[in-house]
């Protein structure tokens, strides 16, 4: 197994933007874990099965064949739904799709498959803490609730910030009181609170943490 990268965070915290910058930086293979529970959702919504259905969602796991070629694309049984899983509502299914234990051990033996055949960079709730404990580098990215909310409108009026913060302030409370592997910082990992920052500034401290750890020998 190569050298691992987690950064773990809340929604909205820039995790996928940074990790994919930081993989392309290094050369490392980027894994956006929260693809994946989004294709689960994608296939789960497309059989008409529902959230509260959770041994039919752990058999979908399971047997789903997910991709990730090229940092930016998703494949789902050899389909590429990198724009289907990005809509609303596979974003609300997948965070409680995501809760489901057996939704989660099939996407964790996934999620250690692919890092086994080489370097890698991985983000999502839970990975420098259950994923990959041993993780040669963990961070853990966080911003203020209303810098996260601005990040995630982007483009969207005002009118809809409310509805967004509304969303976010859910989703960030089933992520920390979920029974299977809550958002939680590792005893190891470097918090970094992002807010304020621009996007070269999180990229640069986010690199001066891996070159720290690899100087003491931890990478």
């Amino acid at each position: 197994m190569g050298h691992i990268i987690a950064i773990d965070g809340p929604a909205g915290a820039g995790k996928s933007t940074i990790a994919r910058a930081i993989a392309d930086k290094l050369g490392y293979t980027y894994i956006d874990t929260g693809a994946m529970y989004r294709a689960v959702a994608l296939w789960a919504l497309r059989t008409g099965t529902s959230t509260a259905d959770a041994q039919r969602l752990g058999q979908l796991a399971l047997s789903a064949e997910i991709e990730l070629p090229g940092h930016r694309h998703v494949h789902l049984n050899g389909e590429d739904v990198t724009e289907a899983i990005r809509a609303p509502e596979i974003s609300a299914m997948a965070s409680a799709v995501a809760a489901i234990g057996a939704v989660r051990a099939a996407m964790v033996a996934k999620q250690r498959e692919m890092a086994r055949h080489g370097n890698v960079v991985m983000e999502g709730r839970d990975i420098g803490s259950v994923v990959f404990p041993e993780a040669r580098v963990k961070i853990f990215l966080d911003a203020d609730p209303s810098e996260r909310v601005r990040r995630r409108a982007g483009e969207l009026p005002d009118e809809h910030h409310g509805t967004l913060a509304a969303e976010l302030a859910e989703r960030d409370h089933r992520d920390r009181n979920r029974a299977e592997s809550p958002l939680l910082q590792a005893p190891d990992a470097v918090y970094l609170d992002s807010t304020g920052m621009t996007f070269e500034q999180v990229e640069e401290a986010v690199l001066g943490i891996v070159r720290a750890k690899i100087s003491n020998g931890k990478a």
